[in-house]
């Protein structure tokens, strides 16, 4: 892992006037190269986090605020007004060996189990940084993963994805774009794991009714397929459910007087999950509404795929 000064703050200087005078400023920087660059971006800060991991904040002249690590490539706070809609659970581990529990974690290039470890290794991998922008007072960063020594002992292909991560009045909207860097086609599934949250006896999810599921419950390694027939789906117990080709927009009603609009572009299906009593100590406080691609992606050499998805507070 790369090591990083105590407290990168990004802001104009005097050499970067002409660009103060126009609404969108860009920059690009890789690593330690940013300081020695001389980067400034309002509105951005690098800094140490937990476990003294490298930490990203984001914060919009509207006053809302995010917060990344660099390890896992995952945001690990949204608030605005000062209220933090995402949720990190309490036994969250910031050692940089396991995936951070909480947040927005990356599964990538697998979702759930399978051949590889589960929901991949982008979620215990180290991002790097490529650029920053701030266009009219919101603030944008772009990480990247690339293949390594790590990912090929598992998956044995050259690639590059690229998270962008914009932040809103009232919005954070990310766009992850994968690559394939190698001179074979590959396949993949993905997924966004939000944690959000919630007084779990009053959330409900809105927009999924009619679409075709794949309910985990009791048994994961068999799914239970079917329809939803709910117009709001609610968590009473255990939650662990597919919803394929799901629409491009729903909402989530935390529980806690926030409706959040959950937008998406070619994620193709959604996934509700509450671990309930398997995990007492923190359970009735978040529920994860998933933004994901269940069935296999097949990308060629030099081609990409990108997904976009958009969180609104109402």
């Amino acid at each position: 892992m790369v090591a990083l000064p105590a407290t990168w703050s990004f802001s104009l200087t005097t050499s970067a006037a002409a660009a103060a005078a126009k609404p969108r400023r860009f920059s690009r920087f890789c690593g330690v190269t940013m300081a020695s660059a001389g980067v400034n971006v309002e509105n951005v800060k690098v800094t140490t986090g937990l476990g003294d991991l490298p930490k990203v904040i984001l914060t919009s002249v509207h006053g809302s605020e995010a917060e990344l690590y660099l390890y896992g490539g995952c945001v690990t706070s949204w608030k605005v007004a000062n209220k933090d809609l995402l949720f990190v659970r309490p036994d969250a581990v910031f050692n940089g060996q396991k995936p951070i529990s909480g947040g927005i974690p990356h599964c990538f290039p697998q979702f759930g189990p399978g051949a590889i470890q589960q929901h991949g290794f982008a979620r215990n991998s180290d991002w790097s940084i490529v650029s920053s922008e701030n266009v009219e007072g919101n603030p944008t960063i772009t990480l990247e993963l690339k293949d390594g020594p790590y990912s090929r002992s598992m998956w044995d292909y050259s690639f590059q994805a690229l998270y962008k991560v914009t932040l809103d009045k009232n919005t954070l909207s990310t766009e992850l774009k994968v690559t394939n860097t190698d001179e074979k086609p590959f396949s993949f599934t993905t997924a966004l794991h939000t944690y959000f949250a919630a007084l779990v006896p009053g959330a409900t999810v809105r927009g999924l009714k009619g679409c075709k599921t794949l309910n985990k419950d009791p048994d994961p390694k068999n799914p239970i397929e079917g329809a939803e027939e709910r117009d709001a789906i609610t968590f009473p117990g255990f939650v662990d459910c597919v919803y394929l080709e799901a629409p491009e927009e729903i909402q989530l009603d935390n529980g806690l007087g926030d409706v959040i609009t959950i937008k998406n572009t070619n994620w193709s299906d959604a996934v509700l999950w509450n671990p309930h009593l398997t995990m007492e100590a923190c359970y009735k406080d978040f529920v994860c509404v998933e933004n994901a691609q269940i069935g296999e992606v097949q990308i060629g050499p030099n081609e990409s795929w990108t997904a976009v998805q958009q969180l609104s507070l109402a």
